[in-house]
């Protein structure tokens, strides 16, 4: 299929990208590059600069590319600055998505697929959270990923359009070639490895008194490569089926580390002592986000291939050298 891919110079959305060409789709790249890399997108993907926000460069960007499908990655991520920004996020994320998505409607794109989040739960009921429980974030980076959900319902039930909306828990991990490489870095995994090499001399905790077994944090953390084989099962899932489809999926291991238990992973991984020091918590992080990802599992054969956090940890950990 012809796709279009937002945000396909980042973290995330290259993986997808190289996992998208390798499966033989053609790919236009739509990126503003204000938080992607050039380098990052395949080259047997084309690359247009441009911001989800221009209405004008996104049709010109569809008219050349006929898309039948678009994955959507552009998004700020970083919950805590949506606490101290919310518009910045309001903006980016939930205004401009639909003006993505008035655009695709325009050019008769059939199929759309969302990368939406656990934040939009907030502080689940019950853990393993599924795909039922309420949805309630405590964060606007949730707050404005939830308003796009909404807003894809919407397109589905009234203009027919068929969406997935994935909601990933914690990516992290590595390929080869591509990693993590946001500036600043605000995710755990990368910013422990960066103590691990010197490039910081400590890691925060951020709350050492939430109601876990040893006080931090606890999230669900899924390989980077693994998500990306979830975004193409589900668009095949989409676009295969004659009448307009709705499928949310979350996407998880299912299994909850701790950040202390992340340190000391990272600390038998690189070999290195990795100094914490703690601090005050973040406003609107939850105490626990562990996924049950059964729904994806049995519906379209979801398989995550690398489950394990050492796995996780040591390929972020080996990029990380690499490209020392």
């Amino acid at each position: 299929m012809k796709v279009l891919v937002t945000g396909g110079a980042g973290y995330i959305g290259s993986v997808v990208v190289l996992q998208l060409v390798a499966a033989g789709h053609e790919v236009v790249v739509y990126d503003n590059l204000s938080k992607g890399h050039r380098q990052s997108v395949s080259s047997a993907a084309r690359l247009v600069v441009g911001d989800v926000g221009d209405r004008a460069a996104l049709d010109r960007a569809f008219a050349q590319s006929k898309p039948e499908a678009v994955l959507h990655f552009a998004a700020w991520i970083e919950a805590g600055e949506s606490m101290r920004d919310p518009a910045k996020f309001f903006r980016n994320n939930t205004a401009n998505a639909l003006n993505l998505l008035e655009t695709a409607l325009a050019h008769k794109v059939r199929c759309f697929v969302f990368s939406s989040t656990a934040a939009v739960y907030g502080d689940p009921e019950s853990i393993p959270i599924r795909e039922t429980s309420k949805l309630r974030p405590t964060n606007a980076y949730g707050e404005s990923k939830l308003m796009v959900e909404q807003m894809l319902a919407w397109f589905h039930r009234i203009h027919g359009l068929s969406y997935a909306s994935l909601r990933y828990f914690n990516a992290a991990g590595a390929t080869e070639t591509l990693g993590e490489q946001h500036d600043p870095e605000t995710h755990l995994i990368p910013i422990v490895l960066q103590v691990a090499s010197g490039k910081r001399d400590h890691i925060s905790i951020f709350g050492e008194d939430y109601d876990t077994p040893d006080g931090t944090c606890v999230r669900d953390y899924v390989h980077v490569s693994d998500l990306a084989s979830a975004h193409l099962l589900a668009l095949d899932a989409l676009c295969s089926q004659a009448e307009p489809a709705q499928r949310i999926y979350n996407l998880g291991n299912g299994h909850g580390f701790s950040v202390r238990e992340v340190i000391e992973c990272a600390r038998r991984v690189t070999g290195h002592p990795i100094p914490a020091r703690s601090e005050e918590r973040r406003a609107g992080d939850p105490a626990v986000l562990v996924a049950s990802s059964a729904k994806i599992r049995a519906e379209v054969g979801w398989q995550p291939r690398f489950p394990e956090l050492e796995e996780i940890i040591r390929s972020a950990w080996l990029y990380l050298q690499r490209k020392a």
